[in-house]
């Protein structure tokens, strides 16, 4: 097994898929859940970020008895596959689409608190279609209030990740993010994707410096092709320094494309960190 991460002062997680999925995620590592936490751990990896599509809390056991073994902990859940896989969105014009993609994204929720963890929301909450952007801004308003709340009531929180515009019609950004968020009596934070920030021309350096009082977790990504993190990025150092500096007490998580070998592409992006921690944590 690879030396731990001993440099980097939070748990170092990666994108994987829950068994429940149609095909692992293109953002995650490309095998059935127990084998890809097995590989990550022997990388030296702390933890995984499981992505879900139709689960809820009975299926908590089985997760811990796949990612167990391997000492790794279960970081948070994400939701891309209710869309990704499934095409559900809390936007859908059609309202027995809506109440199904609620129903997925609630059964994560509850999934999430029996496991301890946050749970993230990305693009299933939709796109506008010409004319009918105020009502479904509203459907998905009133969706995610109730997420939050369910969230909240169960001990666990929603983190909702500001996206691109090629993703989504809401939240682009963390001030559009949190103009919502504020608006909301359940507590919510921020997943901050360096992806997702860059393409909406922010800086994540000056985005997490700015933002971190409320951002749960930091996903990680090159700057080109959204591919694995590369030795010499000169983003990493002064990024962990930031982090550092603003008492950042959250996860890192690499979520990228695997370039055709997903045990290559944690290597190169655990490598990655590793360097970068050394340059700008010393």
């Amino acid at each position: 097994m690879t030396r731990p991460l001993d440099t980097l002062p939070w748990p170092l997680a990666y994108t994987v898929s829950s068994d429940d999925c149609r095909t692992p995620m293109p953002l995650g590592f490309d095998a059935p859940l127990a084998e890809a936490a097995r590989h990550l751990a022997e990388l030296g990896y702390d933890g995984v970020e499981i992505q879900v599509r139709d689960v809820g809390a009975a299926d908590a056991e089985r997760l811990r008895a796949a990612v167990a073994p391997t000492g790794l902990r279960i970081t948070a859940l994400g939701t891309g596959p209710v869309t990704a896989q499934d095409g559900l969105s809390l936007t859908d014009p059609a309202p027995d689409v809506r109440r199904h993609a609620l129903d997925r994204l609630l059964g994560a929720v509850r999934l999430a608190a029996a496991l301890g963890v946050p749970v993230t929301l990305g693009q299933s909450r939709g796109t506008f279609l010409p004319g009918l952007a105020e009502p479904q801004r509203h459907w998905a308003e009133q969706a995610v209030r109730q997420l939050a709340a369910e969230a909240d009531a169960l001990g666990t929180r929603l983190l909702i990740e500001p996206q691109t515009r090629t993703n989504t019609s809401l939240w682009h950004t963390p001030d559009e993010t949190l103009a919502f968020t504020a608006t909301l009596d359940a507590p919510t934070g921020l997943a901050l994707d360096t992806h997702h920030l860059e393409s909406e021309g922010l800086d994540p350096v000056t985005a997490v410096t700015e933002y971190l009082p409320a951002t749960g977790c930091v996903q990680l990504a090159s700057d080109t092709g959204r591919g694995p993190l590369t030795v010499g990025d000169l983003r990493l150092p002064p990024l962990l320094r930031a982090l550092r500096e603003g008492g950042f007490t959250g996860w890192l998580t690499c979520e990228h494309v695997q370039e055709g070998d997903s045990a290559r592409a944690a290597a190169r992006s655990w490598t990655a960190l590793r360097d970068a921690a050394t340059t700008g944590l010393s």
